[in-house]
């Protein structure tokens, strides 16, 4: 989870209540959703939080929700907003980096506290929605500094975002002294070594350039020249990116951030030209964007989530309260078209909002009932079946895992010496883990971008983190693994898995098979395995596992390429088998 380092002062000044001590700021926090963590060595507050709500990722998201919290503000809020007095013409960018937006920003009171929240909202932001820099990269420039060259259209200035030969192009990065090309940059600069890998494949860079020279060099460093200090007033973002809706969004948390500590936004046209990559070509684009997305929620919805009545009067009032405007619809249904500010990236459905109402209403107010049900619970067969297979597991040595169910394609496939097929055009194929996997649209983090196909990379990178620790290491998991399958009515497939490995000196297939037999006659079950092949097995060492004459799984010795891999130096017995074969 997302953890932000909040000044309890800070706070207590944006929000306009000085009165509020330190308990009652973690009492309201908590009341929205972030509970606190600790202190920082400074005494600042580490907050943490639901990784939607990229908003709060900086004191100004987080003041602004306790002012709603407190009354203070109500319904949507969008910053006034002057003409464009800046222009960035975009041409001849490159093709893996077509997209860029930004704003202009003046009065601003750069004080050590608003500089210190702006670079770590920066650096959240990369880190979440940008995806390390990869989708998006934001930079801050003081606008002082810059030289606007004469817009196309011969109105205002002009800056131009463009690609450069990283040989030839130079600037003075920041924490350098001295000229260096994008080329060097890569190669000798802390923050360059850093990020390089994100433009290594680029036959040219991408480049920001104003009157005077090159002064961006995204997604890697900014120059020195436009550095922003404590001195600095005004202030120009520009943000590039794979993903015009992505940037977009992130220019708007950074405005509304800086807009809290009274700063003035100022629009900037965007002009793609013609013959521009992306779906923006020959459009100039205003902005920040700060559109108001809507959606509908009916009447009946909220009361039946939230568990209780309410008249329309109070529907609108605890929306208003969240930072929505929500307007009745006309109609036999009741129900209300609700208005979203353009930082609230996380709406995505209408439970969201009934999610908002309902904090705003209180969920600690919330008044608890018996279901109106016949039935008593029970323990699901599935469920039984999985705490037997576990019991077994660890009563045959093995230390229980729970590792995440979502991975990526790098760990899932490429490190198990696995293909990674593509994902539903039927290439995976009957191998165990070889199937085609679910992949997530827009995933915030690299390192999880689809749902495993099955356990074992799991558990082959809890050891790789483990070669630290003494041997040996017996573990084992029980979880979730899917695959795309057409025939089911979700388009997924899902199933537990059983999944173990033996790390030790002797490790062996014979090791692998023996707890495989003990688990199979602990359910009452023929097993039988027959030699097969399977890429993160070594052949010969490798069986497939047949449970009472129904092929389920795989069990061997892991393949040396696997091994190395993961940094492993010494051998591993695994099998994996469906959950479902032992019942």
């Amino acid at each position: 989870m997302p953890v932000v380092d909040v000044d309890p002062e800070e706070l207590r000044y944006l929000t306009g209540h000085d009165e509020k001590d330190d308990e009652e700021l973690k009492s309201d926090l908590f009341d929205l959703g972030l509970e606190f963590e600790g202190r920082t060595e400074d005494d600042e507050f580490q907050l943490e939080f639901a990784p939607d709500r990229l908003d709060r990722l900086s004191v100004e998201g987080v003041a602004r929700s306790l002012r709603y919290h407190y009354g203070d503000d109500r319904g949507v809020y969008i910053p006034s907003t002057n003409s464009a007095d800046w222009t960035i013409e975009v041409e001849d960018q490159p093709e893996e980096r077509p997209y860029v937006t930004g704003a202009v920003v003046r009065g601003l009171d750069m004080s050590e506290e608003a500089l210190e929240s702006l670079i770590q909202l920066q650096e959240k932001l990369h880190a979440t929605m940008g995806r390390k820099r990869a989708k998006g990269a934001i930079g801050v420039h003081d606008l002082t500094m810059l030289k606007g060259a004469a817009a196309t259209d011969g109105e205002g200035k002009s800056i131009t975002y463009t690609s450069a030969d990283p040989d030839e192009a130079t600037f003075v990065p920041l924490d350098a002294d001295a000229e260096m090309t994008p080329s060097e940059v890569v190669t000798s600069h802390e923050t360059g070594q850093t990020y390089g890998d994100l433009v290594a494949d680029f036959d040219r860079v991408p480049a920001i350039y104003d009157a005077i020279g090159l002064f961006s060099f995204p997604p890697v460093i900014n120059g020195r020249r436009t550095e922003v200090s404590e001195d600095s007033r005004d202030l120009f973002i520009e943000m590039t990116g794979t993903d015009q809706w992505t940037i977009d969004r992130m220019c708007a948390i950074v405005c509304y951030a800086l807009e809290a500590r009274g700063g003035r936004v100022e629009r900037v046209a965007v002009e793609y030209a013609d013959d521009a990559p992306g779906e923006y070509a020959g459009r100039t684009l205003e902005r920040p964007d700060f559109a108001v997305r809507t959606k509908t929620v009916t009447h009946d919805r909220i009361e039946s989530i939230l568990g209780v009545s309410l008249d329309e009067r109070e529907v609108v009032d605890y929306a208003e309260r969240a930072g929505l405007d929500a307007t009745p619809t006309e109609g036999d249904d009741a129900a209300y078209e609700v208005e979203i500010p353009p930082y609230r990236v996380d709406v995505i459905h209408p439970l969201d909002l009934i999610d908002d109402i309902g904090r705003a209403l209180g969920f600690n107010s919330l008044e608890p009932v018996y279901p109106d049900v016949s039935t008593v619970g029970g323990r699901h067969d599935r469920s039984r079946l999985e705490d037997a297979a576990r019991d077994a597991l660890v009563g045959l040595g093995f230390e229980d895992l729970l590792n995440f169910h979502m991975i990526n394609e790098t760990e899932n496939f490429e490190r198990m010496n696995l293909p990674v097929p593509d994902a539903g055009d039927g290439s995976g194929g009957d191998a165990v883990g070889l199937a085609d996997p679910v992949t997530i649209q827009e995933p915030y983090s690299e390192d999880y971008t689809i749902l495993r196909t099955w356990a074992l990379p799991s558990i082959m990178m809890v050891l790789e983190n483990n070669t630290h620790r003494s041997y040996p290491q017996d573990l084992a998991e029980i979880g979730l693994a899917a695959g795309l399958d057409e025939s089911e009515n979700t388009g997924v497939a899902e199933h537990r898995t059983v999944a173990g490995a033996l790390a030790r000196t002797d490790a062996s297939y014979e090791d692998a098979k023996a707890r495989l037999q003990a688990l199979a006659d602990a359910f009452d079950k023929d097993l039988s395995t027959p030699p097969t092949t399977h890429p993160s097995f070594i052949d010969g060492r490798a069986a497939e596992v047949v449970l009472d004459g129904e092929s389920v799984g795989v069990v061997g010795e892991i393949h040396p390429k696997v091994l190395v891999e993961h940094d492993l130096e010494l051998p591993v017995a695994a099998f994996e088998l469906r959950l479902d074969g032992l019942s």
